[in-house]
């Protein structure tokens, strides 16, 4: 079990500081989150899964990072805001991180090193290109909305690419092959 995964401090979206712990013994799936990204639309169908699986066990953390192009500009309480209006978001939201380089929250650092490669990485890799962007390598992430699932047992099961939706089949089968566990 990866307790120190689990162990990670963290602060929720109010600014109050804590760890994992709480959702040990559940599935997890971390997205790195931003609000001005081509991607966000993800939200609505992260939230339909959400309900649709949570009372199995499945708990999606948004994580709101501001690495790739300033997509997520604004403080918490706008993130807050922006999710609850815009797409009626109730699963946990947490407070602003990084998620590269340097300023790299713990967090995903472990995720990173546990997980160093992504399922589906090609498409999103080559749109990237396509805008003249150059991508970050693996194992560092990637671009907005990037997800680790992580099984009861607090190990990284697996990793999806940014453009890897919610509902994938390819995402969808590795979460109910864990919630069954």
């Amino acid at each position: 079990m990866t307790a120190a995964l689990l162990e990670t401090p963290v602060k929720d979206i109010d600014g109050k500081e804590d760890t994992l712990k709480a959702y040990a013994g559940k599935v997890l799936l971390v997205v790195n989150v931003a609000s001005k990204c081509g991607l966000t639309p993800q939200y609505k169908g992260l939230e339909e899964l959400y309900q649709a699986k949570k009372d199995a066990g499945l708990e999606i953390l948004g994580f709101p990072a501001n690495d790739f192009n300033g997509q997520e500009p604004g403080s918490e309480e706008e993130i807050k805001t922006f999710c609850s209006t815009n797409y009626d978001i109730h699963f946990p939201l947490f407070a602003k991180v990084s998620v590269l380089k340097e300023a790299k929250h713990p967090l995903y650092e472990k995720l990173k090193q546990a997980m160093p490669t992504a399922i589906g990485d090609g498409p999103m890799r080559e749109k990237l290109k396509g805008y003249g962007i150059a991508a970050n390598e693996a194992p560092e992430i990637l671009w907005n909305f990037e997800k680790f699932l992580i099984g009861r047992n607090g190990e990284v099961v697996s990793r999806f690419a940014p453009d890897v939706t919610a509902d994938d089949p390819r995402l969808v089968a590795a979460i109910d092959a864990e919630l069954k566990k």
